[in-house]
């Protein structure tokens, strides 16, 4: 099974839905006899329900590939990514990471000309969306200009197989910057969680994820801001879990214990 979401963005002029709301998915005829009838539910009594999930003892590793890029219109570039890999296969937890950032700067001079060359719009701002705080994942995108393309990506994946970690340095954290310091990549692993930020003249990529506590759930958050044209960014992010095969006798137990969860709700 896999869980997908991802958005984009074409430009300001043209504009392309990222997304839909419940309304425009679910549409309900209200005078059908057979219509659905939708009755809200509010958090503290979804808080207490159940469901099937993947066990902790089913997950024996998991890799976490995070990857975000920036290509300007002289080409000049950023990236940075970086993985973590976790083995639990024989419940000896082993954890392994790394890093890596680059970046290439203007494909002509030594970088001080950041104007019409790198698709700068002095007259265009986005603000606001870095201060943007969602528990769970959130992907937003900020853009002021045209011709541009944004993309946020994520995919969680219990398909069982384990992805390929990245290619990088085996060190927490990775930085660049060119000769003038307009553009710089940067990633880090911490016990805080994972940040990875791209800067250039014309504005900012970002990925964050943030464990949870007792008190609140953990964050996963895409974040892209284009002040400019002719633009291209991405952000990506993919967490692959690898789990064990169920044996066929606790594939027998737990059928039976919900034919037997079944059988007392029908006595309700």
């Amino acid at each position: 099974m896999a869980v997908a979401a991802h958005a984009d963005v074409v430009d300001s002029a043209g504009g392309r839905c990222g997304g839909c709301s419940l309304s425009q998915i679910f549409s309900v005829n209200s005078s059908s006899a057979d219509s659905a009838r939708w009755q809200p539910v509010d958090d503290a009594t979804l808080a207490s329900q159940t469901g099937k999930y993947a066990g902790s003892a089913m997950i024996d590793g998991m890799v976490l590939n995070v990857l975000s890029q920036w290509r300007l219109p002289n080409g000049a570039s950023a990236s940075a990514q970086g993985s973590l890999v976790v083995d639990d296969a024989n419940r000896a937890l082993d954890a392994r990471v790394s890093t890596a950032a680059r970046v290439s700067d203007f494909a002509h001079g030594n970088g001080k000309g950041a104007g019409v060359a790198v698709g700068a719009n002095p007259g265009s701002s986005a603000r606001g969306g870095q201060n943007v705080a969602i528990s769970g994942v959130s992907q937003l995108t900020q853009v002021a200009g045209d011709n541009n393309v944004g993309i946020n990506s994520a995919l969680i994946d219990f398909n069982g197989a384990q992805a390929q970690p990245l290619a990088g340095n085996d060190a927490p954290s990775a930085n660049a910057a060119n000769a003038a310091g307009t553009i710089k990549s940067g990633i880090a692993f911490g016990s805080g969680g994972v940040t990875l930020a791209l800067r250039t003249p014309t504005g900012a990529a970002t990925q964050t994820i943030a464990p949870g506590s007792a008190h609140e759930s953990g964050t996963i958050a895409q974040f892209v801001r284009i002040v400019g044209n002719n633009q291209a960014v991405s952000n990506q992010l993919q967490l692959s879990l690898r789990t064990q095969p169920m044996p066929a006798a606790l594939l027998r137990q737990l059928g039976m214990l919900e034919a037997l969860r079944n059988t007392a709700y029908m006595r309700r």
